[in-house]
């Protein structure tokens, strides 16, 4: 564990992945009662990324389960607008529907964190994950410290992320930054610096 105090994050190499979670109607807008209200500054600053990231970027979907099963159960009951079938237009990625139809591949998991075989796999088993999307203190945050704890580099991106709250964001991000070296917390400018020709 670190005190959060660490050194500008060094550039994220070329094998990174650009991993934008969740980026779905669901969270985007109201009446949601998940959207995010910096949702459009997330969606913005991943906008900014995806050229570098050309071949290398991959989306994250979040979906509910077809039947909750243990904790699931009392989480639906208190949020049934949301178990609703996958194909339902709430949990489509509208926004970014143009990277996927690109050809970038989908992760679509009932799980808040997307780390799994399934990711791996989409990134080509890249050393270094670069994530954007939302929300920081869920979906972005379970992903961040599954994959550090799986070994690889994570790089948080402040300004292409949004969580349920601008507080709950500032939170999350500090609790990864905790996490320094594994999970390193940046922004656009500091990546796009590292990995475009100057």
């Amino acid at each position: 564990m670190s005190d959060g105090a660490a050194a500008a994050a060094a550039p994220p190499g070329p094998d990174a992945a650009l991993v934008v979670i969740d980026m779905q109607d669901v969270f985007a807008r109201p009446p949601s009662p998940w959207a995010s209200p910096d949702y459009p500054a997330a969606l913005a600053g991943t906008r900014r990324l995806l050229p570098a990231f050309a071949g290398r970027t991959v989306l994250t979907r979040y979906i509910a389960p077809t039947v909750p099963d243990g904790a699931w159960r009392a989480y639906f009951e208190q949020w049934p607008f949301a178990l609703v079938p996958e194909d339902d237009p709430l949990y489509e990625i509208t926004d970014l529907a143009d990277v996927a139809d690109a050809g970038a591949p989908v992760v679509t998991l009932p799980t808040f964190g997307k780390w799994g075989p399934d990711l791996a796999a989409a990134t080509h088993d890249a050393g270094t994950l670069v994530l954007a999307g939302v929300a920081t203190d869920c979906c972005v945050i379970s992903t961040a410290l599954a994959a550090a704890d799986a070994g690889r580099r994570v790089l948080v991106v402040d300004d292409a992320c949004a969580g349920s709250t601008p507080e709950n964001h500032e939170r999350a991000l500090d609790l990864m930054r905790l996490y320094a070296p594994l999970i390193e917390v940046t922004t656009t400018q500091a990546v796009l610096a590292t990995v475009l020709p100057g």
